[in-house]
């Protein structure tokens, strides 16, 4: 009897220390990812901050109609492509996951045909920004006029950074993201030499900032290409363009609408809080502010969205590959990297309330008004960065679909509607309208935590193998 007691116990020894390895191993492998996306991310954000920079040296009416440009270049475009990169997240990861390898150039061509159509149109748009911010919106005719004549140079940036995303999203499938990283790095270097060529030295002012932006992205894009092209790292995933790229589009862009639907909804909702901080009392130190917590939020959110592109690889190339049980384990760990991320970067958030407001700023009462909104800030992200995390199961998943409602129902049905109450109604200001996007936030990340924990793992996993397979064509067809 204590023989077999004791051979019980050294079984669930080491039961215990095979499943604290298989944990240490997925921390391992997220954190691989993640780190290089996370440099990645906030290297490519820098690049729109340093343009602006630029363009603030050279006048305040060109500062404000290029940052008024950016806006709504952000809105209309970037945000659009960023969201329907996600579908090549679902596709591609998955493909891999099935080694199916071939598939992977054949989705990244599809996602460049539609993207590049895409991009058509937006660029029209673009063109009649200035009438568009005068008319529409009753902007200043300065600023919109100056607009305008920023983002029309900033057009070829638009199918430079669609081009972009597609190859971002290949090479993040296939776990290549330190070359992502090298690549961000090396282009952001070369885009302040670039922008103060073009600004101070080439006569074209404000407007060199926009054809820097163009020229950053075209070279990081062509250095991935070159990567892909050349290195054998790619050798199986990209077999050359094919004529298949040309069939089954429409299931790319079944997938890849919902996927803009869930950014698009999102981002679009802390634009309206820029709108609304105009509508409050003292509204150009409300927007100052609002504008200072934004662009915190925006540079801190860098974060959780390496570790969102981290879990969606891991999932999406786990149930490819039909491991049910790995992809369990790799989003409890991501979720409780996302919870230990929050918690920290809110505290430091916390811990400098009071002296973050004087980098942006020497006016007693912004930086009073921004240390009120710090530990707002703190929670928001801490929120944020779960759904970030979730969101990312989702892409990897493929649920873009459901996850569209869902973003759509937190923010516009609960939190614009609390944000307008509290700020106007209950008179608590920009307190109130940040105070209605973390309800959102919250609503958000318990729709999805109710979604995740549902799932069925194992259905998951046919579902994806069987799409995957019906998908795949012979890889002579590919030649």
């Amino acid at each position: 009897m204590r023989q077999l007691y004791v051979r019980e116990s050294r079984a669930e020894q080491s039961r215990s220390r095979m499943e604290k390895g298989m944990v240490l191993d997925e921390v391992k492998k997220q954190v691989r990812l993640a780190w290089p996306m996370i440099l990645a991310n906030m290297l490519q954000y820098l690049m729109q901050v340093m343009s602006l920079m630029f363009v603030g040296h050279v006048g305040e009416l060109s500062l404000s109609g290029a940052s008024m440009a950016t806006s709504f270049a952000n809105v209309t475009g970037f945000s659009l492509l960023m969201g329907m990169g996600g579908a090549l997240d679902t596709l591609c990861g998955q493909a891999f996951g099935a080694k199916q390898y071939h598939m992977l150039g054949i989705h990244m061509q599809r996602a460049m045909i539609t993207f590049a159509l895409t991009c058509i149109p937006l660029g029209i748009l673009w063109l009649f920004t200035g009438k568009i911010l005068m008319t529409l919106f009753h902007q200043d005719h300065q600023i919109s006029t100056e607009a305008g004549s920023y983002i029309r140079w900033l057009i070829p940036a638009l199918f430079a950074y669609g081009m972009l995303q597609c190859h971002i999203r290949f090479l993040r499938s296939q776990k290549i993201v330190l070359l992502l990283m090298l690549s961000s790095g090396i282009t952001t270097l070369l885009h302040i030499l670039v922008c103060w060529v073009l600004v101070f030295k080439s006569g074209l002012g404000s407007r060199g900032a926009a054809v820097a932006i163009s020229v950053s992205y075209s070279i990081n894009t062509l250095l991935l290409a070159a990567f892909i092209r050349l290195c054998s790292a790619c050798k199986a995933t990209w077999t050359g363009f094919s004529r298949e790229a040309l069939h089954d589009i429409v299931n790319f862009v079944s997938i890849a609408i919902p996927s803009a639907s869930m950014v698009c909804l999102e981002f679009w909702s802390f634009e309206v809080l820029v709108i609304l901080c105009g509508l409050l009392p003292n509204p150009k130190l409300q927007t100052a502010v609002m504008s200072i917590c934004l662009n915190t939020a925006a540079v801190v959110f860098t974060i959780p969205l390496g570790l969102g592109a981290s879990i969606s690889t891991r999932v999406s190339n786990e149930l490819g590959a039909g491991s049910p049980q790995a992809a369990r384990l790799s989003i409890y760990i991501a979720v409780s990297m996302a919870i230990l991320e929050g918690l920290t970067v809110g505290s430091i958030m916390v811990c400098v309330r009071g002296i973050w407001g004087r980098a942006y700023s020497n006016e007693r009462e912004v930086v009073r008004h921004v240390a009120a909104m710090m530990p707002l800030l703190a929670l928001s992200h801490l929120i944020d960065g779960i759904q970030c995390v979730l969101s990312g199961i989702a892409r990897g998943c493929g649920w873009q679909k459901v996850c569209a409602y869902v973003n759509l129902a937190s923010y516009y049905i609960v939190g614009i509607p609390t944000s307008v109450i509290l700020a106007f109604v209950l008179h608590i200001g920009a307190k109130g309208l940040w105070v209605g996007i973390i309800c959102a936030l919250f609503i958000q990340d318990l729709f999805l935590v109710f979604i995740t924990l549902r799932a069925d793992w194992e259905k998951e996993v046919q579902k994806i193998r069987d799409q995957v397979y019906r998908s795949t064509i012979p890889i002579d067809a590919a030649a």
